[in-house]
């Protein structure tokens, strides 16, 4: 996954904004007016922060040696995710998504 695919993947969800509020090198984006991915422009690997349970945030780090604790965040609800090759493309994608979902207050368990 690069940044043009993780941005494209970002702005497919529903009610997404897009912005630099803490500089240019930090995309953020938002739904609801809430964060729930910020990225990091000039890291090389790509990174990426994303919010995430506290339970499947702990479990995410020992299964992925490129899941750490948020770099600059609230370590335990957020992750920041090295896009070094180690976890597949569909996965990364989920941890968008569930983001998202949190931050959104949408829940497809409640739902259920």
């Amino acid at each position: 996954m690069n940044i043009e695919e993780l941005r494209n993947f970002a702005l497919s969800l529903q009610e997404v904004e897009e912005s630099f509020p803490f500089g240019e090198d930090t995309l953020v984006f938002k739904t609801k007016n809430k964060i729930f991915l910020l990225v990091s422009l000039s890291s090389v690997p790509l990174q990426f922060n994303v919010k995430c349970n506290p339970d499947r945030a702990v479990e995410l780090r020992e299964q992925y040696s490129s899941v750490l604790p948020g770099y600059h965040m609230n370590k335990k609800h957020w992750n920041t995710i090295i896009v070094d090759g180690e976890i597949p493309r569909k996965t990364l994608c989920e941890f968008i998504k569930d983001s998202h979902q949190l931050v959104a207050g949408v829940s497809s368990k409640k739902k259920k």
